[in-house]
C-alpha cells in the first residue's frame, strides 16, 4: 500500500503536470491567436516568464493573468526579436543551399565558417528566451548575452542540446503529448539551464567584487 508520504509526492507530481499542461495550452492558444507568425514569440516569452517565476519559488503566481500581461507587454518587442532570428535563420539556410551548388575546395573553405556561424546561431536560440525574461536590455544586449553565456558555459549548452533531443524524440514517439507538454517541457529545460548559468555569473561577480574589496582594505591598511 502507498504511504501518506508517497501519496503526497504523487499528488505534487500530478499537480505540476497539470500546471505544465495548462501553461502549454495557453502557449498554444495564444500562438494561434497571433496567427502563429505574430503570436508565437510573445507567447513564448510569456511561457518563459511564468516558468522562471516557478523556478524562483513563486509557485502561487496567477498563471492566466501573468501570461496575458507578459503577452501584451512584450508583443512588439518579442516580435522584433523573432523577425531578427527568422531573417538570420533564412540567410543561414540559403547559404547551405548555395553550398550545394559549389564543388571542390571552395565548398570546404566556405563550409567551415558557415558551420561556426550556425553553431553560434543555435547557441543564441537556446539561451535567448531565458536571457530575455531574466535581464533588462536592448535587442542587441539579449543576442550578445545569449551568445556569450552559451559559449562560456558550453557544457551546459551540450546538456541543453541533449535534453532538447530527448524531448523531441519522446514527442515523436508519443505525439499525443505535444499539445500538453511540447513547448512547456522544452522551456522548462532551457530555463533550468539558463538559471544555472545566471547563478554562476552572479557567484563569479560576487567573488570578484569580494576580492576587490579585500584588496582595497589591504591597501588602506
Amino acid at each position: 500500500m502507498l504511504t501518506g508520504k508517497t501519496m503526497g509526492k504523487l499528488f505534487i507530481v500530478c499537480e505540476w503536470m497539470m500546471k505544465l499542461a495548462y501553461l502549454n495550452l495557453l502557449w498554444f492558444l495564444f500562438s494561434i491567436a497571433g496567427f502563429l507568425l505574430f503570436g508565437i514569440m510573445p507567447a513564448t516569452v510569456a511561457l518563459f516568464t511564468i516558468i522562471r517565476k516557478w523556478l524562483m519559488k513563486e509557485t502561487d503566481v496567477p498563471v492566466w493573468q501573468t501570461f496575458l500581461t507578459a503577452y501584451r507587454r512584450e508583443f512588439k518587442r518579442a516580435n522584433g526579436l523573432g523577425i531578427c532570428l527568422a531573417i538570420s535563420g533564412v540567410f543561414l539556410a540559403s547559404d547551405f543551399l548555395f553550398l550545394r551548388m559549389v564543388d571542390g575546395a571552395l565548398q570546404l573553405a566556405l563550409l567551415a565558417p558557415l558551420l561556426i556561424i550556425t553553431m553560434g546561431y543555435i547557441i543564441i536560440v537556446l539561451y535567448i528566451f531565458p536571457v530575455y525574461v531574466h535581464y533588462e536590455g536592448t535587442l542587441m544586449d539579449y543576442l550578445k548575452n545569449a551568445f556569450f553565456i552559451g559559449v562560456l558555459n558550453f557544457h551546459i549548452t551540450l546538456l541543453l542540446l541533449a535534453g532538447l533531443g530527448a524531448i523531441l524524440f519522446l514527442m515523436l514517439y508519443q505525439p499525443g503529448l505535444i499539445p500538453f507538454f511540447g513547448g512547456a517541457s522544452m522551456a522548462w529545460i532551457f530555463m533550468i539551464g539558463g538559471n544555472y548559468c545566471f547563478k554562476r555569473i552572479s557567484y563569479k561577480k560576487a567573488r570578484l567584487l569580494g576580492g576587490c574589496m579585500d584588496s582595497s582594505k589591504q591597501i588602506a591598511e
